[in-house]
């Protein structure tokens, strides 16, 4: 890979002591990090994008629309347009999302 075509995101504060962090985007796809201390949560909110979420570890509480379920190393799962969506860590972990397209309000 030329390295000119390497790009590398800073972490940043996404709140409730959740850390976000992009590791790879174009306009159809953005690939993102983000590491949850025991408790930190993902409030509830929607967007336009599809979202796949992917557990690298941890354990977590997600709700997406009216469903509520547990997850864990290895899940994975996807959350449609729109869908109202969040989660809660049960243990600290990581999550890895992709986005299609690009979420550029995280750029």
């Amino acid at each position: 890979m030329s390295s000119s075509r390497l790009r590398v995101f800073p972490e940043v504060d996404a709140g409730n002591g959740v850390e976000r962090r992009v590791l790879a985007d174009s306009p159809e796809l953005m690939v993102v990090e983000f590491r949850f201390p025991e408790g930190g949560a993902g409030a509830l909110h929607h967007h336009p994008h599809v979202q796949s979420t992917y557990v690298k570890s941890g354990r977590f509480a997600f709700t997406v629309g009216e469903e509520t379920f547990e997850i864990g190393p290895g899940d994975s799962f996807v959350i449609p347009s729109n869908a109202v969506h969040g989660c809660r860590a049960l243990a600290a972990g990581v999550l890895i999302d992709t986005f299609t397209p690009r979420r550029d309000d995280f750029l």
